[in-house]
């Protein structure tokens, strides 16, 4: 057996130690650097005992929140920032706990925080460590797993381009050789030839009877999925009698969920409504200072139930020009805008929204009024989301961009509405951070105004 076998056979064994030795060495990092000032920390002492515990437990945690170490199924870089989001964070919070601990007669008689240089300097030896190994990993997956060969079939020429570009950010993984209609003939031979299958916006007999081929073939399968797909998600398994059925149950957030839900956007706003305070001046200034119209904008939206607000953001658009979704290249965006965009700090002021009890921290992203009607035209369900509270963000807000299709953001508002939880709650709130390190992506606008989407502001 060649050493190329050799590690095919115990490849999740090998993705796993690297990961323990990325993770070992962040913790190294951190008490072998600040032991030069705090020996006791890597000593038998109760602040040894303490401050590892916390550090395990938060970087299992937030490592949770922001994905961890899954190389290959994103790209390194992305794996790097998650890693790196979950280690500093983790940093930052055994970092203060050793400070309050070190407030005593023996060390410190009032509170202060320990060494500034070393905690950077403990951050510039993760952040390296992370790369290297987030780089290293995915080198080892791609030199173990060879592209697999993708076949794309869907019935619109239009989407089949839409799911090639999609793909095309994973060309390490996927070698593209076609687009297919589901009509055509020769599609069960074309799918033998391929070693993965993407299935896009298919009707739902065919789609069954394909998945059902792949099966059979032992082919990897992708599909968008419809309504009934996220109910079943969430369904469990009875037995009635001897008829085997999935069952789900009309899902609502409870009262108590609510209450909980409630008082996390009013404690967690009116923090970031503090915290941001010298940004949201400096911007308000900054767009009063560009063409000295006004700093906000306010629209009409529609939340839970269909209920109208007028939503807060940043004007970002010159001032007297027509309304219609943000485009490429848009010139009614201004020069303050653009950047103000592109950072996501044009919705800092939806915190007043979400204080007022228009909207939440997280839920279904809150559409334009004359969206909604024309979504609704052709995609009657699209009123299935407003059974939640409109959100600042959600998994809409983070996956998804300004020019997602309709349907598909009505799938992502859908998955959160089925898979409501105050934990992934929390989990969005985290991964949001992210957002901001794909400023580009996220705020990708539609390439004509017939674009239906979000205006965010003018």
């Amino acid at each position: 057996m060649g050493f190329h076998d050799l590690c095919t056979k115990f490849f999740h064994s090998i993705v796993f130690f690297i990961k323990m030795v990325l993770y070992a060495a962040a913790l190294a990092t951190f008490f072998l650097l600040f032991a030069i000032d705090n020996p006791e920390i890597i000593g038998l002492s109760r602040t040894a005992a303490v401050t590892l515990s916390t550090f395990v437990i938060m970087l299992f945690l937030l490592s949770f929140m922001y994905g961890g170490y899954d190389t290959g199924r994103r790209k390194w870089g992305q794996v790097a920032l998650s890693v790196s989001l979950s280690v500093i964070f983790t940093d930052l919070i055994t970092y203060f706990e050793l400070s309050i601990m070190k407030t005593n007669e023996a060390n410190n008689p009032t509170f202060r925080l320990e060494n500034f240089g070393i905690l950077f300097l403990v951050f510039a030896v993760q952040i390296l460590i992370i790369l290297l190994l987030s780089y290293a990993g995915e080198k080892f997956y791609f030199w173990i797993n060879p592209k697999e060969k993708c076949l794309i079939v869907t019935g619109d020429e239009k989407d089949a381009a839409r799911v090639a570009d999609a793909l095309s950010s994973f060309e390490k993984r996927y070698e593209i050789t076609g687009t297919v209609s589901y009509q055509d003939p020769q599609l069960e031979q074309r799918m033998v030839e391929n070693d993965t299958i993407v299935l896009y916006e298919l009707p739902v007999n065919e789609r069954t009877a394909i998945i059902d081929f792949c099966y059979q073939n032992l082919k990897n399968i992708y599909f968008n999925p419809h309504i009934a797909d996220i109910l079943e998600q969430n369904s469990r398994q009875v037995i009635m009698d001897d008829i085997s059925l999935f069952t789900t149950r009309y899902h609502m957030i409870t009262f108590e969920e609510r209450l909980v839900k409630r008082l996390m956007d009013t404690v967690i706003s009116l923090a970031a409504l503090i915290i941001t305070s010298p940004i949201i001046l400096a911007a308000a200034v900054a767009i009063k200072k560009n063409d000295g119209g006004r700093v906000f904008f306010r629209q009409k939206r529609a939340t839970v139930h269909g209920r109208v607000f007028e939503i807060i953001k940043f004007r970002t658009m010159k001032e007297n020009v027509e309304n219609f979704s943000s485009t490429e290249g848009d010139e009614r965006i201004t020069k303050v805008g653009r950047v103000l965009r592109k950072y996501r700090i044009d919705e800092l002021p939806q915190f007043v929204n979400i204080l007022k009890g228009d909207m939440s921290l997280v839920g279904p992203r809150p559409e334009m009024l004359e969206n909604v009607e024309d979504y609704e035209k052709d995609l009657p369900e699209f009123r299935y989301r407003l059974r939640m509270k409109a959100g600042l963000t959600g998994y809409a807000q983070i996956y998804g961009k300004y020019n997602t299709t309709s349907r598909d953001k009505l799938m992502l508002d859908l998955m959160y509405i089925e898979n409501y939880s105050l934990i992934r709650d929390i989990q969005l709130l985290f991964q949001t951070v992210l957002v901001l390190f794909r400023a580009e992506d996220s705020t990708e606008a539609f390439k004509t105004e017939n674009g239906a989407g979000e205006d965010n502001g003018k």
